[in-house]
């Protein structure tokens, strides 16, 4: 199933051979649930409509590990990211661009121990750099009030605060409203580090309810994030608190392609 997302879109994919300069590293969550593979369709459209040429690994492409390194199972991560960059070297990748923040983490900053150096870019550093460079031209108003959520292993792992926010005021007429607890003081959603697969304790508030209350502080009408595990939660959340008609939760990318001129 992992390669379904791919059917009918004229992709490059290396698992049916061949090279590329550039993967797209979609990721288990990007590929595998529902929801998410919306934000990985719209990224492919966005990367398409800008003209850059890349390639996905389809079947090929497995987990990075971090799921398992997170849990405690090191002698399965091991093997995972051995397998990852001699399939990666395989096919002659030399840069990489990612969805999850999970998977950037891992394959940038824990990779290079075993031999993966490869040059690794979250998709919001890479869209940002097109928006600077007059490739991706956002012309499409919005017309809505937003506030976004810094996933933990964008910001406080990675610092990676000014390029999500730079797309977003790239975006006409999208009014940014910041959380209190936000960018090195941002507040997690609750899944990670293995936690979107341990069950909560019984008569406590579960971490994304938590959050979701920041978001409701702000007046925003949508939850901006880049990372899938962060958009599962807050769908989550807000149906649990019963608000869909009041607050949507939205992948950064699927609201740059609907903002991309389009002419």
């Amino acid at each position: 199933m992992r390669g379904d997302w791919t059917s009918g879109l004229e992709l490059k994919i290396l698992a049916e051979g061949g090279n590329a300069h550039t993967l797209f590293w979609v990721g288990c969550t990007g590929a595998l649930v529902e929801r998410n593979v919306e934000a990985t369709l719209s990224m492919t459209r966005v990367l398409k409509a800008a003209g850059v040429d890349f390639g996905v690994l389809g079947d090929a492409e497995t987990c990075c590990g971090d799921p398992a390194r997170r849990a405690g199972y090191e002698f399965q991560f091991q093997i995972m990211a051995e397998e990852n960059i001699d399939l990666f070297k395989s096919h002659d990748i030399k840069e990489i661009i990612t969805s999850c923040p999970h998977c950037y983490n891992t394959i940038k900053n824990e990779y290079p121990r075993y031999g993966g150096d490869f040059k690794v870019v979250h998709y919001t550093q890479f869209i940002a750099d097109l928006i600077r460079q007059g490739t991706l031209n956002l012309t499409e108003e919005l017309n809505s009030i937003l506030t976004y959520h810094d996933p933990c292993y964008l910001g406080r792992y990675n610092s990676l605060y000014l390029e999500p926010r730079r797309i977003l005021q790239a975006i006409p007429k999208a009014e940014l409203e910041e959380m209190e607890r936000s960018r090195n003081k941002s507040f997690c959603c609750g899944g990670g580090g293995g936690l979107m697969w341990i069950e909560e304790q019984p008569g406590t508030t579960k971490i994304n309810h938590m959050r979701i209350e920041d978001v409701l502080k702000t007046g925003a009408e949508t939850v901006v994030t880049a990372c899938p595990y962060c958009l599962q939660m807050f769908e989550e959340g807000i149906e649990h608190k019963g608000i869909k008609d009041s607050l949507r939760a939205r992948d950064l990318v699927e609201l740059v392609e609907a903002a991309m001129n389009r002419s």
